[in-house]
């Protein structure tokens, strides 16, 4: 099972990765990080990325239905997407033994990047991560 490093490393394989890192949302620390960073400051970035991720988590209007069979225990939300014109940003959360507070952050040249693959192999990675 990869830890941090390992699975910044395999991030940066998928096509179009400009830049990765693994985040702690309740703080907006990085834990980890590699490639390029959006504006050339990767905890300016983290922690800027954390806010976003802390307000899908923390807010009921993108929390599961009910009977969705969301246990309480996940993150309620897989991952956000937020495209501009140049880059695609997937923030992929990550199950913790202890409080699911981190998630992957990827970001993609939107010209070379593939948003499906990015996805399914974040989650991959995500369900790898071994953290600790």
């Amino acid at each position: 099972m990869p830890g941090i490093d390992e699975c910044l490393v395999e991030a940066m394989r998928l096509p179009g990765a400009l830049g990765a890192a693994v985040v702690d949302w309740t703080s907006g620390l990085a834990l980890g990080t590699v490639g390029e960073a959006p504006g050339g400051d990767h905890e300016t970035t983290a922690a800027e990325a954390a806010e976003l991720a802390r307000l899908a988590a923390e807010h009921g209007a993108f929390a599961p239905e009910e009977g969705s069979g969301w246990d309480g225990e996940d993150p309620p939300v897989e991952d956000l997407i937020v495209s501009n014109r140049d880059t695609y940003h997937v923030l992929r959360f990550v199950r913790t033994t202890f409080d699911s507070s981190v998630f992957l952050h990827l970001w993609l040249a939107r010209a070379d990047g593939n948003l499906a693959l990015a996805r399914i192999r974040l989650g991959e990675m995500a369900g790898r991560l071994v953290l600790g």
